[in-house]
């Protein structure tokens, strides 16, 4: 016995079945031209008798539309992305559009790759999560071609498209102004920071403090260190890059390296903290904050295996609200994106653009919340 493949139905076999020309069928089928009410019934009538199903990439070829949308998300595993998904899905379904979801893995190349493939699919538009701001002709293509793109909690240097992000060096600077109100001048980042032209924190804050740097162009995890950077500052708190943990990959494995080896350290004796880092001061870390939700895993996840209580030991503010952090004991200070709603957001606005709106690029900015639990106490003695 083989498996062979059931044959798929056509137009023809609709229209033998309704007793209709193929062009008739084809008209009302593919949604254009004129057919009475009683042919339109009776096609699709037989469209369902025959088991018809429509073939989007033939229709664009008539139509130029596939009534689908292409969606680059940097790490299709992150509950960020599965939020922003499940946002950019309900929108384009209940606008009949499907969507193909492709995966980078906060990889440039495959960034590029997987936008050459969708392409390729004919789809309608992009929704694209870039893994490197910095580098961005194959989504300036896209739009040269006719495709609407939209940025998703990355904005690319220039580019004239639409986007939907937040303000992260804002949020990172109000949860870290938390710390410092509690009383907390020893203070460590966690962050990825990979990506990005810079490849020295010492540089990154002296041009920071030279207001030589633009937030909104910076990687999201460079934005929520000029936050850390700028709450410091403001407080007139010193800041030792020793402090500044990069991690150098989306990895809770390595960020709980990271943090386990800074809390391991004995505490350093003598001197001064300031922005060069010269100084040593007389005591440990007393507080952490993770920069996105796979920092706040591992550095969650180190604070336990050394054993330390939190806030009793440690005190913690992580970005991103994801589920388990309520139920943690006690549940962890956060800041909060409205993730779904930014998806949402964004196929809306691409939606837009595919109908028509050929209005200038608008960089939407949705507000974050600074989620208060139990995660924050004054610094232990």
């Amino acid at each position: 016995m083989t498996n062979k493949p059931a044959k798929r139905s056509t137009i023809a076999d609709v229209a033998a079945e309704a007793g209709v020309s193929t062009a008739t069928a084809g008209r009302v089928l593919g949604g254009y031209g004129y057919a009475s009410q009683d042919i339109r019934t009776r096609v699709q009538r037989a469209a369902r008798k025959v088991g018809y199903r429509p073939n989007r990439l033939a229709r664009g070829l008539i139509t130029g539309r596939t009534q689908t949308l292409g969606v680059v998300a940097a790490d299709i595993g992150s509950p960020y992305y599965a939020a922003a998904m499940r946002g950019i899905s309900d929108v384009a379904e209940r606008a009949g559009f499907g969507a193909i979801i492709t995966n980078s893995d906060e990889d440039a190349d495959q960034e590029i790759a997987a936008v050459e493939l969708l392409l390729e699919k004919q789809v309608d538009g992009l929704i694209v999560s870039t893994a490197d701001p910095s580098r961005d002709a194959h989504l300036r293509a896209a739009i040269d071609s006719g495709r609407p793109v939209v940025q998703l909690d990355r904005a690319a240097d220039a580019l004239a498209a639409d986007a939907v992000v937040v303000d992260g060096v804002a949020a990172a600077r109000s949860a870290v102004e938390l710390l410092l109100d509690a009383g907390h001048r020893r203070i460590a980042f966690v962050g990825e920071l990979e990506h990005g032209r810079h490849r020295d924190v010492a540089a990154f804050a002296a041009e920071a403090r030279d207001r030589r740097l633009d937030g909104r162009r910076l990687y999201p995890s460079w934005q929520r260190l000029l936050g850390y950077l700028e709450a410091h500052w403001a407080a007139g708190a010193p800041v030792d890059p020793r402090r500044v943990l990069r991690v150098g990959a989306y990895s809770a494995a390595a960020a709980a390296a990271a943090v386990g080896a800074l809390l391991a350290e004995p505490p350093a004796r003598g001197g001064r903290e300031d922005d060069g880092g010269r100084g040593d001061d007389d005591g440990g870390v007393t507080a952490l904050f993770a920069a996105d939700g796979v920092m706040s895993t591992g550095t969650v996840a180190a604070v336990a295996g050394r054993g330390l209580a939190i806030p009793g030991d440690v005190s913690v503010v992580c970005f991103d609200d994801l589920d388990w952090m309520e139920f943690t004991g006690p549940g962890l200070t956060t800041v909060a994106q409205p993730v779904r709603h930014m998806g949402e957001l964004a196929a809306t606005t691409l939606l837009a653009r595919i109908g028509g709106d050929d209005g200038p690029p608008r960089r939407q900015i949705v507000d974050t919340e600074l989620v208060l639990r139990g995660s924050v106490g004054p610094p232990a003695a």
